[in-house]
Formats: structure tokens, sequence, C-alpha cells
């Protein structure tokens, strides 16, 4: 499953489902519309997890969940807590980050 973000209630998202993974991005970078459909992409193969969409910008108190510097950043959650994080262009850093939570 995928949501984009049209309010800034990560928090509650997170709260009500197992694991999330977040795409924290911005209209303005580049290397997150590169990212967007790889981001898509596993949210179609890992049907167990809930992916979200969210505006950096539009979205500060989603933003901290994640302590989010960098775009684009990916963070998983679970259990309502966060987990980790990477900032990455790489498909495969993000790859490696899911496994985190689909191994346990």
């Amino acid at each position: 499953m995928i949501v984009e973000l049209e309010n800034d209630n990560l928090k509650e998202i997170i709260d009500q489902n197992k694991n999330v993974v977040v795409q924290y991005s911005a209209t303005w970078c580049g290397n997150c519309r590169i990212m967007k459909p790889k981001f898509k992409k596993e949210a179609s193969i890992n049907e167990d997890i809930t992916f979200v969409l969210a505006d950096a910008e539009k979205f500060p108190e989603s933003r901290k969940l994640a302590n989010v510097d960098n775009l684009p950043t990916f963070a998983i959650f679970s259990d309502g807590e966060f987990k980790n994080q990477v900032q990455t262009n790489k498909y495969e850093v993000l790859k490696e980050l899911i496994s985190e939570i689909t191994s346990n």
C-alpha cells in the first residue's frame, strides 16, 4: 500500500501500521523524482508494508520523526518506533533499508 501524505499526520499512520517506509522529498528535488518510481515499485513488491510519500517541506512534524536534514531521505518504522534512515538516490541502498524490516 502506498499513501501520499495530505496532512502532517505521519505519526498516526506509523502508529496504525506494523511496518512503514517513508520517502521524504520535495517538489524541487531532482533525486526525489528519480527515486519515486523505485519507491513505488518496492511498495508493489512488499504489500505487507505501508509506504508513505511525505513532502518534507509541507509537513515539519512528520519530518522530525526521522530527523530529516537532506533529501531524499528514506526512513523505516516498525511497531510505532523509528528504526533507521538513509539519504540516498541509489535503489540498492533503499532495498537494503527495506530489508531491515522485512527480515523481522
